[in-house]
């Protein structure tokens, strides 16, 4: 392998990816008549929140597809937000289901999270999708650690035997994405606020996922020269969970902050709501929905419904 490190362009797959929707998307138009809906979710008024909810329902637009945004106020009770949760599950229309996180502090997140109907789960959030991913089952992945992945195959780097140090535990990230790599092959250790002798432990990882929420708290003289280097987070000036500009030059591959995995989890999302109409409305069409042959995930996931 080359010693120049490899840039990881999410925001440049990203688009390749979205092209390829658009011709599944298109798809499914000409044979169902139906155009995919992806409905989100929001409680409150959080500024970040309603952009990311604003991008995600931009990428559906680029790809030919609805967003049905649904936007509750902050006072809505658990019990509410279950309610619309059960009408979305109920709704034939309804393709995909994203529950903007976080909700208010009042609202049982968890419970909200586990109400949507698995085989709508495309953002990856219940426990059931979580446990399938675990043991090696079809689900839709967790959108971030799911990118990651996608990132990780595209550029064909070596994870199969190599040790992975996931710094970071959330239910959304940290865990999945080291069940992922576990999945694939690789010794993983998982790091949280507990750990101790942290920089020892990052300092023997072939691979370095920052998923651990604050601003370059994971130091570059803590990794070995030839790492992977993934950063998940992205905070204000730009700037992820890890010193990626003082270790990318000695790094085997490495994610930009910005434009690296946050690209790519909305892409991941995107793909995993068409998975989901292709499967969806194929269950329902009089004569098979033609899925061409890039989409193999999508049989297995069918098995869900």
């Amino acid at each position: 392998m080359s010693n120049t490190p490899i840039l990881l362009d999410g925001k440049a797959l990203s688009k390749e990816i979205e092209e390829s929707l658009k011709k599944r998307v298109t798809n499914i138009i000409r044979q169902t008549g139906v155009v995919p809906v992806l409905a989100t979710v929001l409680v409150g008024n959080d500024p970040s929140s309603e952009v990311y909810v604003k991008m995600k329902g931009n990428a559906c637009e680029r790809v030919g597809m609805k967003s049905l945004r649904i936007h509750l106020p902050e006072e809505t009770t658990t019990g509410q937000l279950l309610a619309e949760i059960d009408k979305l599950n109920d709704d034939d229309s309804v393709c995909g289901i994203l529950l903007q996180h976080p909700v208010p502090g009042h609202i049982n997140e968890r419970e909200c999270f586990d109400r949507i109907a698995v085989h709508k789960d495309v953002d990856g959030v219940t426990c059931t999708g979580f446990g399938r991913i675990a043991m090696g089952e079809p689900a839709f992945g967790s959108a971030t650690p799911e990118g990651i992945m996608k990132l990780i195959r595209h550029y064909d780097l070596p994870v199969a035997g190599k040790h992975a140090v996931v710094v970071g535990r959330s239910p959304i990230l940290g865990k999945p994405v080291a069940m992922m790599l576990l999945n694939e092959n690789a010794t993983v250790t998982i790091c949280h606020s507990k750990t101790q002798k942290l920089p020892e432990l990052v300092k023997g990882a072939d691979i370095v996922v920052g998923a651990v929420g604050k601003p370059e708290f994971i130091k570059a003289d803590w990794i070995r020269d030839n790492a992977i280097v993934i950063d998940a987070g992205y905070h204000a000036g730009g700037i992820g969970d890890v010193e990626i500009s003082k270790v990318k030059d000695r790094a085997m591959a490495y994610t930009p902050v910005p434009g690296g995995v946050g690209p790519m989890t909305i892409a991941t999302l995107i793909m995993q709501t068409v998975e989901s109409a292709e499967i969806l409305l194929n269950s329902k069409a009089l004569y098979p929905l033609e899925v061409d042959n890039e989409t193999k995930e999508v049989e297995e996931v069918s098995a869900l419904l």
